[in-house]
């Protein structure tokens, strides 16, 4: 470095690689322009239609390519899942799909799945908890009512059971169904309770608790079924089968059904 003059001189070493300044000012200005927006009012007011906008325009490197385009697995349809043994009744029948059309009688026909429908008497003597129990098993009990079946559990929980299969072999439907059908033809809506006048009973026609219409249609289908199997070839589970599916139907061959106009035909003419 040599001072001539009052000026001064960079002598560079031989084999020196030259050292290069570039001004960086001039690399910050070096950017792409933007492009300036068209206010989108105008356009809309000239064309009629909205204004696309730089992004809204498909560029050829946003297109996915074959190669990089991600293969979306088709899904596959839900399997129905099958119930288990503990969740139907006798470990046969479903309840689930089972509907009671009677408003008045759902909240007391009890249709949670029970694999044995026997409680062991854990509702008894407690008022207003008959509801409680599993309908098929209130028909359980109800079989007992005679002096032949008393106290013979296990033979009317056989007997149940053997009806059931005889009617889902003849109507193909399920019997937890046609049972609940049975019970609305069979439950009486109206019934007749006497009133004293200064001595004097007079019947008046009054309209039937929906816990009490179903205790009758349980209690005249049992009664109608025993009754039937009387002095007859036919087995009890086949006489308990062909009143569930006569009621079912609302036909007056069922004891059941036969009772149930009996007592609405006495509360009209007591009106």
């Amino acid at each position: 470095m040599e001072e001539k003059e009052g000026k001064v001189e960079i002598v560079v070493a031989e084999g020196a690689p030259e050292r290069t300044e570039e001004p960086k000012k001039a690399e910050k200005k070096e950017t792409k322009p933007r492009a300036k927006k068209a206010p989108k009012k105008a356009e809309e007011a000239t064309t009629g239609a909205p204004a696309e906008t730089p992004a809204e325009q498909p560029t050829a490197a946003a297109a996915p390519t074959p190669a990089t385009e991600a293969v979306q697995p088709e899904t596959a349809p839900e399997e129905k899942r099958e119930p288990e043994k503990w969740e139907l009744v006798f470990g046969r029948f479903p309840t689930k799909d089972v509907k009671v059309e009677d408003p008045s009688l759902k909240a007391f026909i009890n249709l949670d799945p029970a694999y044995v429908p026997h409680k062991s008497a854990r509702h008894g003597n407690k008022p207003f908890h008959k509801h409680k129990l599993s309908i098929v098993e209130r028909l359980i009990n109800n079989l007992m009512r005679t002096e032949k079946y008393t106290g013979k559990k296990t033979k009317s929980y056989t007997v149940v059971l053997d009806a059931f299969m005889i009617v889902q072999e003849r109507t193909k439907e399920n019997p937890i169904q046609v049972f609940v059908k049975a019970i609305e033809h069979a439950a009486p809506r109206e019934e007749v309770t006497r009133l004293k006048f200064g001595g004097i009973s007079v019947p008046k026609a009054v309209d039937t608790a929906p816990s009490r219409r179903v205790d009758i249609a349980l209690r005249n289908i049992s009664l109608g079924t025993v009754k039937a199997s009387h002095k007859n070839k036919k087995t009890i589970a086949q006489c308990l089968a062909t009143e569930l599916m006569a009621a079912a139907k609302n036909d007056l061959q069922s004891f059941a059904v036969a009772k149930r106009d009996e007592s609405e035909r006495v509360a009209k003419s007591a009106h």
